[in-house]
């Protein structure tokens, strides 16, 4: 089984489009055995509503309230709550093209040895659409930093199209800090590599969502304070 978790937060506009198209997408490919957790922190709009409504719809469709805000903190309730043995993330826009969902679950059936997939949208063979142009440079700059300070081998980090074997995500989740952010993401797949889990850095195709709600000022200073606080703790595990 799949587990794909959906964070959302105000999502009245996507989550119905988001949550059918995927269902389609399985049935096309004829796929049931998957559940779909929508983990909302913290929605004031009509959200609850439309989950509920989707819910009982696919049976398949689960809904859950956490009292707190983040795509971190999100992830982290939905992986407790998965029974996938494959266990991931999606962005609701579905930016990352539907079908890379089913070749990943054709990667981790052929390829019991892969322990993670890291969707990129930076690798030679990624194909991005409508990327503005200051998102493109904050986007390499903070990989430039991750590569510089924090040793990050991967090509993206936050493509918002993440999947583990679930032991591997259970574990990491425990070794992770509780940041609640997206910089949690980050680090957890920067953990992943510090531990040597076997990742597949995959080419994604990806279009830019017009109507995102991510600050970008906000969330680049709070990267930076979270690298700084990643640095000095690899650096001490380094020397011990």
């Amino acid at each position: 089984m799949i587990t794909i978790i959906f964070p959302v937060l105000n999502e009245r506009l996507r989550l119905k489009s988001g949550v059918t198209r995927t269902v389609k997408y399985l049935e096309s490919i004829s796929f049931d055995d998957y559940e779909i957790i929508i983990v909302d922190n913290g929605s004031e709009d009509e959200t609850p509503q439309i989950a509920a409504g989707l819910c009982k719809k696919y049976d398949k469709v689960r809904y859950e309230q956490i009292s707190v805000r983040g795509v971190g903190a999100a992830f982290r309730r939905g992986v407790a709550l998965s029974h996938g043995e494959i266990v991931g993330y999606m962005d609701i826009d579905l930016s990352t093209n539907i079908r890379h969902l089913g070749e990943a679950i054709h990667i981790f059936n052929q390829h019991p040895e892969i322990a993670y997939i890291n969707g990129s949208r930076f690798a030679k063979q990624s194909r991005t659409r409508g990327r503005k142009w200051y998102r493109k440079i904050t986007s390499q700059g903070l990989l430039i930093l991750l590569k510089y300070i924090l040793g990050m081998k991967s090509t993206d980090a936050i493509c918002g199209f993440t999947f583990v074997r679930r032991k591997t995500a259970v574990s990491l989740v425990k070794g992770c800090s509780r940041d609640n952010g997206w910089f949690y993401m980050i680090e957890f797949l920067l953990r992943a590599e510090k531990r040597g889990v076997n990742i597949l850095d995959y080419p994604v195709e990806w279009q830019e969502d017009y109507n995102t709600t991510v600050k970008i000022l906000k969330t680049i200073c709070n990267y930076m304070v979270h690298i700084a606080r990643l640095f000095v703790e690899f650096r001490i595990r380094k020397h011990i």
